[in-house]
């Protein structure tokens, strides 16, 4: 125990020594907590509109109106024709266009109302698909309202939100974003721990002492152990105190989840670290993983959306379980007993990562 406390107390000291080392432990977690909730949100806002009305009447003002007062919409520009509406999507000023038919008022007096002509730019996917989609929904909304035939309008329906019932998007994507700072910080600096001993000279020192295999892990391990759980504590904190988020299960079943988690992680970093001969090497091979990890993980993308093989890739991606478990305490309430898969899986990942890493460190004994 004595040997494991000197070894601890080095590691300890390399890291405070370092006076920039702290800053990105710490500093930079905390900031990326706090802006990237806001830039990374998939919720279409202030989509280009362009307006052609061959109408010109109060019925399809009003439905100009109706869709810019959503807040989805803002007015880029008002053309005459559809070839002029065009050239303003194909020079990027307008992100869809609205042509109302002429006689689109007198059209409500029968029985089929005229519908007006939606026009998107695709080359943003997304962009395109879901502002179709919201102005398909306001059209439809509108001529239900204005539609004189009440008898056959449906029946109301009642939804009711589960988990989350204000759909805020930051909701999901906080629990996420703070699985992914542990597993960058812990991974990426747990990557480059042992090479810095190789490239300081001091790796040939530890290598002729009688210093167990096993023990020189472990003490490499712990900082970076302890280190995440102070990362998780100041992820808690932010998104209680800024963006009002408390966990709806309980707090200490993601610490236990963490722990776990964070042994997986750290040892995958000294597997790297251990096969790796110069801290640029650690780092390019430890951020393509994580790179892969993070865009697979369900954060940004469901799993359930990606492609067959995608899905079958998914279940070796250790972020991917501490990602689900994170939204599933937060939001769900999710006990431990409805974890116990995820939590078996990630055991396994801790100790097949720290066997790699004991089989990766070679030693020369003294």
């Amino acid at each position: 125990m004595k040997t494991l406390k000197y070894l601890l107390e080095k590691e300890f000291k390399q890291i405070l020594r370092d006076s920039f080392m702290p800053k990105i432990i710490f500093l930079v977690p905390a900031l990326q907590l706090l802006i990237l909730p806001f830039a990374a949100n998939f919720e279409m806002r202030n989509i280009n509109i362009g307006i052609i009305d061959h109408d010109r009447s109060v019925v399809s003002q009003q439905l100009v109106n109706k869709v810019l007062s959503t807040g989805y919409f803002r007015l880029s520009n008002v053309s005459a024709t559809y070839q002029e509406g065009i050239r303003y999507v194909e020079s990027n000023v307008a992100d869809i266009l609205l042509e109302i038919p002429a006689g689109f008022e007198s059209s409500f007096a029968t029985a089929q109302p005229k519908e007006p002509l939606i026009a998107a730019n695709a080359v943003n996917g997304t962009k395109g698909g879901m502002g179709s989609a919201y102005l398909t929904g306001i059209i439809r909304e509108y001529l239900a309202e204005r539609s004189p035939q009440e008898a056959v309008r449906p029946a109301p329906i009642a939804a009711t939100y589960l988990f989350n019932d204000n759909l805020s998007y930051k909701n999901f994507m906080v629990p996420g974003i703070i699985a992914m700072l542990i597993s960058i910080i812990g991974g990426a600096l747990s990557a480059l721990n042992v090479v810095r001993e190789k490239e300081k000279g001091t790796m040939e020192q530890m290598n002729v002492t009688p210093v167990p295999k096993a023990l020189f892990i472990l003490s490499k391990l712990t900082p970076f152990w302890i280190i995440g759980f102070i990362l998780l504590s100041i992820g808690v904190l932010i998104s209680w105190a800024v963006y009002g988020l408390l966990p709806a299960g309980n707090l200490l079943v993601i610490y236990l989840f963490t722990a776990v988690y964070m042994i997986a992680f750290t040892g995958f970093g000294l597997a790297i670290s251990n096969v790796s001969n110069t801290q640029t090497q650690a780092m390019f091979t430890a951020f393509f993983f994580i790179i892969v990890f993070a865009l697979m993980s369900g954060q940004f993308t469901p799993v359930s959306s990606m492609p067959q093989w995608a899905q079958h890739v998914t279940v070796f991606n250790p972020l991917r379980y501490f990602v689900d478990v994170m939204r599933m305490i937060y939001l769900k309430g999710a006990h431990l007993s409805d974890l116990a898969g995820q939590f078996g899986i990630v055991c396994i990942f801790a100790v097949g990562f720290n066997i790699l890493a004991l089989i990766g460190y070679r030693k020369t004994e003294g």
